[in-house]
């Protein structure tokens, strides 16, 4: 059986980007990846630009590959699982620091579960139609535990966020494929205690001790979690 490929799908405000250490670890492993800029958090992204929009861009680049593992992080919960039900080929989803809301839920209700305030809901400024961050507190709610210089470069990065990504709900349908959830415990964007609820809805749990965005904090060992089971 051909090996997978692992599309790597960024939360809100992000990009591609994202991904540029945790890519680099698969390159060197072997594993076949790639990773898409969303259309929620693109620069000049559309304000009528919802959940939707983004899983469409999600399954059209999983139909271009063979067997796919999903894998999304933060608001990229949402995304993949709102996708899961119209990818062919998906083998595993894989979930990290993520939003796993339920049919009919919007990836914001997902986050309202429980009444806990984050850095990150302090960090939240709104533009019109979009959400944006300010910056130094993004840093402290996303990458407290990245070094200076990467958290300075990923702060830089930073784009709007269209609040109809946010807000509008899953359509897709539950998948009978194994889902994996990566709980972040010392996350100041993603509570813990939201993190527990969403993970409830995966087949099995992994405690990784990190803030939100192992992705760039902790690379190696988020690889040996995402390639769990492969």
């Amino acid at each position: 059986m051909n090996e997978p490929t692992y599309i790597l799908v960024h939360g809100a405000w992000g990009g591609a980007w994202c991904w540029r250490d945790v890519g680099l670890e698969l390159t060197n492993r072997g594993v076949q990846w790639t990773a898409l800029d969303l259309p929620s958090s693109t620069h000049g992204a559309h304000s009528n630009t919802y959940l939707a929009d983004d899983a469409n861009d999600v399954i059209e680049v999983a139909s271009l590959e063979g067997p796919v593992v999903l894998v999304g992080h933060s608001y990229g919960g949402a995304v993949i699982t709102e996708a899961a039900d119209r990818v062919a080929n998906l083998q595993r989803l894989v979930y990290i620091a993520a939003l796993v809301p339920t049919l009919g839920q919007s990836a914001s209700e997902a986050n309202q579960e429980l009444p806990v305030r984050t850095m990150l809901d302090d960090a939240i400024e709104i533009d019109g139609d979009f959400l944006r961050l300010n910056s130094d507190l993004a840093a402290k709610a996303m990458y407290q535990d990245c070094t200076d210089e990467v958290t300075a470069w990923a702060v830089s990065q930073l784009t709007a966020q269209s609040i109809a990504s946010l807000r509008s709900p899953r359509e897709g349908f539950d998948v009978d494929v194994h889902s994996h959830y990566v709980l972040c415990t010392n996350d100041n964007a993603i509570d813990p205690s939201i993190q527990q609820v969403m993970s409830q809805r995966c087949s099995e749990v992994a405690m990784l001790e990190s803030g939100h965005t192992p992705l760039l904090s902790q690379p190696s060992v988020l690889c040996d979690l995402i390639l769990t089971n492969n």
